[in-house]
């Protein structure tokens, strides 16, 4: 989602937090619908970057006045946020009603028992993009109710493609050619996504192995499957850029604010990073306005399959006030709240009919693509142990690309890892 920072800190804490995790025997929970009750609301978040959220639930507090929302905002590091949610929500306090979560944590929190499960027919999930809706579910029952999507896309310095007569990378070895041959040329990098160990490098990881035709877990994370060739393949992909010199060592500490300030700055040729970009690339103060363009992200013969970001909305299993909670989830995904998402947060839309509307694909040009790339897109492995799954795939893949282990050392290194994960399941 749109605050997925890290801070060493922050990992410190999700790892102590993972230490103590006590698995999935929690009490089951009726669905919301079945029981609850009305009132006064919590919402928490990470950090809210646009400040667009604040006036949403003004409108909301205007005409529910016997159910106010009160929001909280924790840090804007998604290691930081998961670890105080997920304390919170361990002990049993019912402090949060709502929490907006970073999809991949939705296996976790649902397998714990931590969030409520919802009536799939109380909810407009006909009118999402699908792929989106797989990522609130678990078990096959849906666990939360899907926000904000987001899917990676390629950004590319359009001004000096043309110069050269060369069109975007469709393919690996394109965007390699270019990022060696052209980039140089003209005093720039060739290529960065987000390379620091934390969440990021996951979803950048994940994109690479699923574009490969790999995968890292199976059956909701009670299978490894990362050691195979595919999974090698895309894990060289990262390692062998790195080594060759076409993706910058300093990508190795950028996590999605320096990755985009390296290409906002004029310095790379090629960036993988979230639409939020977009606007903030081609504003005032940006020394490639008007010089870039978006495309898919691509792979070893094509499209890339990109990795699903944004956030999801869980109601606490724990909330005295759950009937007025699932009415906040339902306001907070209708069609004009979803325009606002995107009109004022700069956040992709779950509602498939924005994505079509003409006065938003004039003010917004690369929606269609983003469009595709959510419909071709998978969500991050899921897995109750979600977190653990993350530190361990993140340290083995930064150590590949550092040139510390051999992709296939890396992959096998990695594969025992995570055995050792589900084996604890």
């Amino acid at each position: 989602m749109r605050w997925t920072r890290a801070a060493g800190r922050g990992l410190l804490a999700a790892a102590l937090i993972c230490a103590g995790y006590a698995g999935t025997g929690a009490p089951p929970v009726e669905p919301v619908g079945d029981s609850g009750g009305r009132g006064p609301l919590t919402l928490v978040t990470g950090g809210d970057l646009t400040s667009y959220l604040s006036g949403v639930l003004k409108d909301w507090n205007r005409t529910h006045p016997g159910e106010k929302v009160t929001l909280v905002e924790l840090p804007e590091a998604a290691d930081e946020v998961r670890a105080q949610m997920s304390t919170s929500l361990r002990s049993g306090s019912d402090r949060y009603d709502v929490l907006n979560i970073d999809v991949a944590w939705t296996s976790e929190f649902a397998a714990a028992g931590w969030i409520s499960p919802l009536d799939r027919d109380r909810f407009p999930v006909k009118q999402f993009l699908p792929p989106v809706v797989e990522t609130a579910t678990f078990g096959g029952q849906l666990h939360a109710l899907p926000y904000v999507t987001n899917a990676g896309l390629l950004y590319y310095r359009k001004d000096v493609l043309e110069q050269e007569g060369e069109q975007p990378p469709r393919t690996w070895a394109e965007l390699e050619r270019l990022a060696r041959t052209v980039a140089p040329k003209h005093g720039l990098d060739g290529y960065a996504g987000q390379f620091l160990p934390y969440e990021g490098l996951t979803v950048n990881a994940a994109e690479a192995v699923q574009s490969a035709g790999g995968s890292i877990l199976a059956d909701e994370g009670k299978r490894v499957t990362v050691d195979s060739p595919e999974a090698r393949k895309g894990v060289a992909f990262l390692a062998d850029g790195v080594r060759g010199g076409w993706i910058p060592k300093e990508a190795l500490g950028y996590k999605e604010e320096e990755s985009r300030q390296a290409f906002q700055d004029g310095r790379l040729l090629f960036l993988r990073n979230w639409p939020y970009v977009h606007a903030l690339a081609d504003g005032k103060d940006s020394k490639v306005a008007g010089k870039f363009g978006v495309v898919p992200l691509p792979g070893p013969d094509g499209p890339a399959e990109s990795i699903l970001g944004g956030s999801n909305l869980a109601i606490n299993a724990r909330s005295k006030h759950r009937e007025s909670a699932a009415d906040l989830l339902e306001y907070l995904t209708s069609e004009r709240v979803q325009r606002q998402v995107l009109t004022e947060g700069s956040l992709p839309p779950v509602r498939a009919g924005l994505y079509e509307d003409p006065a938003l694909v004039h003010r917004f040009p690369y929606l269609p693509t983003l469009r595709q790339s959510v419909l071709d897109a998978k969500p991050r492995p899921k897995s109750p142990r979600y977190e653990q799954v993350n530190l361990a795939v993140q340290a083995v893949v930064h150590d590949a690309m550092a040139q510390r282990e051999t992709p296939s050392g890396a992959v096998a290194r990695l594969a025992r890892e995570l055995e050792a994960i589900v084996r604890r399941g």
